[in-house]
C-alpha cells in the first residue's frame, strides 16, 4: 500500500509516509464565520472528508482538526448593535456545522475556536520576537509584525520572491519595516468593541488571522504533523504566512500541504467578496443532500468545479443506478427484502482498481468509474441469474459506496436524504397499485393492468416482476 498525495510545497506527487502510522494527523483551515456557508465551502470540507475517510480505511486512526475563525476583521464588520460579533460568529458556526452534517461530512476530532487559544498565540508571537523574526510597531499602535526579510524561507510554499509579492493589507502599514510584513497582533483601534480585545505584552488587541492557525495546529497536533489542508485560495498569503511564522519559531510544522480546487462561476472563483456565490442552504433546500455530496465529490479534489443544473441531475441519475442495483441485488442475496432493504450484507473487500485509484492522489473520478462498472457487472449477473456474481458485486458496491460516504442505504442517508414518512407513504401507494394490477391480471383484464402500469411508469417508477413478487424502484 502506497498512498501518493500532491504536495503544494514540493509541487509534485509524494509518497505519503505519516509520522506515526497508528495515528495520522491532519489540520484543515475551517471557516471564518462572518456569514453563512456557500457551496464552495461545502466542497472544500468534503474534499478533506474524503481524504480522511480513505486514510482511516488505510491506517485506522486519524486525528482531524478543523478550526473556526471566530475573531476577524470581517466578523467585527458584520456585527450589529442587535447581534454582537461573538453572537454572529456562533450563529454562523452552527450554519456551517449543519451544512457539513447534511452532506455526511464527519465531525472533526477537535474543532477549536480561535478565541480559545489566545495565550498560545501570544506565546508564539513572543518566541518570534525573541528569535528576531517579529517586532512591535514603533508607532505605539500595539501592532506586532512578522519580518518577512528576516526569514530566508519566506515564499517557499508558493515559490515566490518577496520582491514580487504585493504589500500585506491586513494592518496599518505605518508601523511596518517592509510592505510585505504581516500582522501577528493587532492593537485595538477606535470604535472596536471592548470585548474583542485581549491584554498582551504589546498592548490590548487581538490576533492576526495567520497566527491563529499556527498556534492552534501546534496546540492540538504538536510542533510537527502530517497534513495541512485548505482551499487553493489559502495558499497565499494565509498558508505561506503560517509556514513562515511556525518554522521561524522553530517548529517543523506540516510535512505535506494539500489544497483543494475551487468552485467556479463562469471561470471565476465563487466567493462572498465577488457576490457570485450560491448559499449551501439554498442548494440543500433544492436537492437531496446525498445528491449534493455525490455531485461535489465527483470531480477530482484538485480540479475546479463549475456547477450547473446538469451537475445535480447527473448525480441523481448515477445514484439512482446504484440504488436500483442494490435493491435488486438484495432481493437475491436475502435480508429484509422489500424496497430499500439491505439486510446484513457485509461490506466485503474493495476492488483493487478502486483502491489503486484512491491511493493515487485521491482519484475519486477513477474510483467512481470502478464503482459504476461493478454496478453494470452486477446487473448483468442479475439478468443471467448468477447469484454468486450478484453477491460479489453487491459486496464490492457496498464497500466502495461506504468508503466514499455515498451508500444510499446507510442510516445517515435514510435519516436525512430521504424523508422516512414520505418514503413510507409512497411505498403504501405504489404497493396498492401493484395489488390492483395483480388483480386485473388475475381477472385477465389486460387493458386495466396496462393502464395501472403506465400510470406508475409516468410517475418515474419502474416495476420489476420476479418469481417472489413485483418490486418497484424510482427510475435512475
Amino acid at each position: 500500500m502506497t498512498i501518493r498525495l500532491h504536495d503544494t510545497r514540493a509541487q509534485e506527487l509524494r509518497d505519503f509516509v505519516p509520522l506515526d502510522p497508528s495515528n495520522v494527523t491532519i489540520y484543515v483551515c475551517g471557516p471564518t464565520v462572518q456569514s453563512g456557508p456557500h457551496i464552495g465551502h461545502v466542497r472544500a470540507a468534503l474534499s478533506f472528508d474524503l481524504l480522511r475517510r480513505w486514510l482511516q480505511l488505510r491506517y485506522g486512526r486519524v486525528t482531524f482538526v478543523r478550526n473556526v475563525t471566530d475573531i476577524d476583521d470581517k466578523v467585527l464588520a458584520n456585527a450589529t448593535d442587535a447581534e454582537p460579533w461573538w453572537g454572529l460568529a456562533y450563529r454562523m458556526e452552527q450554519e456551517f456545522s449543519a451544512a457539513y452534517a447534511a452532506v455526511g461530512i464527519q465531525p472533526p476530532t477537535y474543532e477549536p475556536r480561535a478565541t480559545a487559544s489566545i495565550p498560545q498565540m501570544q506565546e508564539l508571537i513572543q518566541r518570534l520576537i525573541e528569535r528576531g523574526h517579529a517586532y512591535p510597531a514603533a508607532d505605539g499602535s500595539g501592532d506586532v509584525y512578522f519580518d518577512v526579510r528576516s526569514w530566508a524561507g519566506y515564499g517557499e510554499l508558493t515559490h515566490q520572491s518577496v520582491d514580487a509579492m504585493e504589500a500585506a493589507e491586513d494592518a496599518d502599514p505605518r508601523g511596518k519595516r517592509n510592505p510585505q510584513d504581516f500582522a501577528l497582533w493587532k492593537g485595538t483601534k477606535p470604535g472596536e468593541p471592548a470585548d474583542a480585545t485581549w491584554a498582551s505584552p504589546w498592548g490590548a488587541g487581538r490576533p492576526g488571522w495567520h497566527i491563529e492557525c499556527s498556534a492552534m495546529a501546534r496546540r492540538y497536533l504538536g510542533a510537527e504533523f502530517d497534513i495541512h489542508g485548505g482551499g487553493l485560495d489559502l495558499r497565499f498569503p494565509h498558508h505561506e504566512n503560517e509556514l513562515a511564522q511556525s518554522t521561524a519559531a522553530g517548529d517543523a510544522f506540516a510535512r505535506y500541504w494539500v489544497h483543494n480546487g475551487l468552485v467556479t462561476v463562469d471561470g471565476q472563483k465563487m466567493s462572498k467578496s465577488l457576490g457570485n456565490f450560491t448559499l449551501a442552504a439554498d442548494v440543500l433546500g433544492q436537492h437531496d443532500p446525498l445528491v449534493v455530496r455525490y455531485a461535489l465529490a465527483a470531480a477530482h479534489y484538485r480540479s475546479s468545479l463549475d456547477l450547473s443544473d446538469s451537475s445535480w441531475s447527473e448525480a441523481e441519475a448515477a445514484l439512482g443506478r446504484i440504488r436500483t442495483f442494490l435493491e435488486r441485488a438484495q432481493r437475491i442475496v436475502g435480508g429484509h427484502g422489500g424496497h430499500g432493504g439491505h439486510g446484513g450484507v457485509a461490506t466485503g473487500s474493495l476492488p483493487a482498481s478502486f483502491a489503486s485509484a484512491m491511493d493515487d492522489d485521491l482519484g475519486v473520478p477513477q474510483a467512481l468509474a470502478v464503482l459504476h462498472e461493478t454496478v453494470r457487472a452486477g446487473n448483468a449477473a442479475l439478468d443471467r441469474g448468477d447469484a454468486d456474481g450478484v453477491r460479489a458485486s453487491l459486496s464490492a458496491v457496498r464497500a466502495m459506496t461506504g468508503a466514499l460516504g455515498i451508500d444510499p442505504f446507510s442510516p445517515e442517508w435514510r435519516a436525512s436524504g430521504s424523508d422516512t414518512k414520505t418514503t413510507t407513504a409512497l411505498d403504501a401507494l405504489v404497493q396498492a397499485m401493484i395489488a390492483q394490477r395483480a388483480q386485473a391480471r388475475a381477472d385477465k383484464d389486460w387493458p386495466a393492468a396496462d393502464r395501472i402500469r403506465d400510470a406508475i411508469g409516468a410517475a418515474g417508477i419502474t416495476l420489476e416482476d420476479t418469481p417472489d413478487g413485483t418490486h418497484w424502484s424510482i427510475d435512475g
